[in-house]
């Protein structure tokens, strides 16, 4: 994923923590839209959740989970199995095999328990860089950034973390973010991509951070303009 460079100069550390600030009071609590309810769980959503959407996993795994939701009853639905329950999410047949292969290493190597460290679960079949840092965040509660699709297109278009790769938004925003928001900030700023710095028409007129984003398009798409001292 590259882009050309950012329009949008850095923020400022200012600008920043009060940009978290509002996404806190916007969002107290967020968390993930998969649903899931234990370690392995959010390992499999999240594994099958490439290249889909949230919506489309949950409606598989809600079938899936009542039904096997440890290593071992995956494992022992085999692949042809787990593809009658999968079949609806894109690449399902690469998934079924991935899936597979990690509850019989999960099985073999860990005690069938989720591995709480990024070597191990990047060793797991499937599981990439922004899969790993979103489990070692979300069911382990690590300072980790996942960055997406979203995530990527805010940060550089906000001057949040302006960079050219996946990797160098992630830098970026882990070296920028304030501690205070480190945990929640991958799910602050996911939602506020999904539901508000979306890629086309962004809702800047609704935006709650839009007067502390960097983005000079943001007037056209309805920011409000500060008003001038000499005009107060």
């Amino acid at each position: 994923m590259t882009t050309k460079t950012s329009t949008a100069k850095n923020m400022t550390k200012k600008q920043i923590q009060t940009f978290f600030e509002r996404l806190r009071d916007q969002r107290p609590n967020p968390t993930t839209e998969l649903n899931f309810s234990t370690p392995f769980e959010l390992l499999i959503a999240v594994t099958l959740s490439a290249q889909a959407t949230d919506v489309s996993v949950n409606k598989a795994t809600d079938k899936l989970f009542p039904i096997a939701n440890t290593p071992e009853a995956i494992f022992g639905l085999g692949v042809e199995g787990l593809k009658q329950y999968i079949k609806t999410i894109g690449l399902y047949n690469s998934k079924a095999e991935n899936v597979i292969k990690t509850c019989q290493i999960l099985i073999e190597r860990h005690n069938s328990q989720v591995p709480n460290n990024r070597a191990d679960l990047e060793a797991l079949p499937g599981v990439g860089r922004k899969t790993a840092n979103v489990v070692l965040n979300t069911a382990f509660g690590h300072p980790t950034m996942a960055v997406d699709t979203h995530i990527f297109r805010l940060g550089n278009r906000t001057g949040l973390a302006v960079g050219k790769n996946v990797l160098e938004v992630e830098h970026r925003l882990v070296k920028v973010i304030p501690k205070e928001f480190m945990v929640d900030a991958h799910h602050w700023l996911i939602l506020h991509g999904r539901y508000c710095c979306i890629a086309r028409k962004p809702k800047c007129a609704e935006c709650v951070v839009s007067d502390v984003c960097n983005w000079p398009e943001r007037f056209e798409f309805g920011a409000a303009r500060a008003i001038p001292v000499s005009n107060i």
